[in-house]
């Protein structure tokens, strides 16, 4: 993905001493917040709709929800060869597999019937990448285009970079295979060119990338406009990044986007309220996008001790720590600087929902957050879910005094600690003990003091 590849590569950068710093920086590593964020995706066969729209030129294509749909749209393509591609928001589609036992996510068909066969075993089946895990994505829907015989495939990507302060061109001469494989192998082949957000693009930009990437004479001014017409697009829809693997020359000499992903920042939403309309919510884990409705930032993982954490770089290190002292986290949950006391309650209700938690452990730094209102939240959450796992709380900060005095009043078996290390610790042993009742078939009831 291009977010992940601006750590190498060569910049293709102008000789002012700014951007000589940068390159310098970007020699060293270039690396986007890791963070966790919400941005966007929308499947392959909306990004070919908004590509068309804005001048881009793309193959025949047409999306089907019905087997039988899209044996009608493979008859009216003409085309002997069609490829059908299962419409799931995942990486590693091609070399998936469907619960069905379909191989292969992408696959090529001859006949409208072929094509009919194999929509029967996509649409409404699982499918299991590296990137799903083995719960696998449904597919609701694939894309019929027609086949294209293709001289030469590149790589091209535009997203945001925050050592260039702005949007950066990211480009290979090896497109349609993997990109991050080629960076790692061969960093010399990415190129990167940095864009003015308050210019914009230039011309001769975008004449000497697709001169950098081998486009044959004839084509790169058919380049050239392609990676403008991307780039006010990425503009003009507040996109994060648009990826085109492959870019593609055919046999006739023109220039093709063959395969897309588009991301949009949902700091946008407001003003981008027909993109974000497209969102699709199967693809989502149910839980996010709950928390999502909370203004809440939570991930799901696959350990057994619950975190609820005010801020993404404390629930970074609360995570390590639980590692650090031998116990695996079930989730990323921050709920940010200003959270009241309902989405407290929200965030155990989410955290709760996962059977494999065994334990929780609140840990908040009160600045602007204050630590009471978490102590309310933690209170009522307690009292309306009938929480029957240990709490382990550690709050330092705002109105800390009146959040422990709150605790302490409410009668719920809820464990304090001052101290982090204490706190995590603490945490890890009791979901160990909750664990090894639960395998047992014991019922564990706590009290304090523990």
């Amino acid at each position: 993905m291009a977010s992940t590849i601006c750590r190498v590569g060569r910049s293709v950068l102008t000789k002012s001493s700014r951007n000589k710093a940068i390159s310098k920086y970007i020699g060293a590593n270039c690396l986007l917040p890791s963070e966790p964020r919400r941005h966007l995706s929308v499947h392959e066969y909306i990004s070919y709709d908004l590509l068309q729209k804005n001048g881009v030129r793309i193959p025949r294509a047409e999306v089907a929800s019905t087997p039988q749909r899209a044996y009608e749209i493979a008859k009216s393509l003409g085309s002997e060869d069609v490829v059908v591609k299962a419409q799931v928001l995942a990486g590693g589609r091609g070399k998936g597999e469907f619960e069905s036992g379909l191989k292969g996510g992408v696959k090529m068909a001859y006949s409208p019937e072929e094509v009919k066969a194999l929509a029967e075993q996509m649409i409404n089946h699982k499918l299991i990448t590296k990137q799903t895990g083995a719960a696998g994505r449904i597919c609701k829907s694939v894309l019929i285009c027609e086949r294209m015989y293709l001289r030469r495939e590149f790589y091209f990507a535009i997203t945001m970079e925050r050592a260039f302060m702005g949007p950066v061109l990211i480009a290979s001469a090896q497109g349609g295979v993997n990109i991050e494989d080629v960076a790692a192998e061969n960093p010399d082949a990415i190129i990167k060119e940095p864009v003015s957000i308050t210019a914009g693009i230039q011309r001769e930009q975008a004449v000497k990338v697709a001169k950098l990437m081998g486009f044959t004479d004839n084509c790169v001014d058919q380049a050239a406009d392609m990676f403008i017409n991307l780039y006010e697009m990425f503009i003009k829809y507040d996109a994060t990044m648009i990826e085109i693997n492959p870019l593609a020359e055919d046999n006739h000499g023109n220039v093709i986007c063959m395969d897309a992903k588009i991301n949009f920042d949902d700091n946008a939403a407001f003003r981008q309220k027909e993109i974000h309309a497209l969102r699709d919510l199967t693809q989502e884990d149910p839980r996010e996008v709950e928390a999502s409705k909370s203004d809440l930032n939570y991930i799901q993982l696959d350990g057994d001790i619950g975190c609820l954490v005010n801020g993404a770089g404390l629930a970074m290190s609360t995570m390590d720590i639980i590692k650090l002292h031998g116990g695996s986290p079930a989730n990323f949950l921050d709920v940010g600087g200003g959270a009241s006391a309902d989405q407290v309650k929200q965030a155990f209700k989410l955290i709760t929902s996962d059977p494999n938690v065994h334990a929780i452990l609140v840990n908040i730094f009160g600045g602007i957050m204050r630590c009471d209102v978490i102590a309310q939240g933690i209170i009522a959450a307690a009292n309306e879910l009938e929480l029957k796992i240990p709490i382990v709380v550690r709050l330092q900060g705002t109105q800390v005094e009146d959040a422990k005095a709150l605790i302490a009043a409410s009668g719920l078996r809820i464990l304090a600690c001052d101290s982090l290390d204490e706190a995590a610790k603490m945490v890890v042993k009791l979901a160990d003990i909750m664990t090894l009742a639960r395998d047992a078939h014991v019922d564990v009831k706590f009290q304090l003091p523990i």
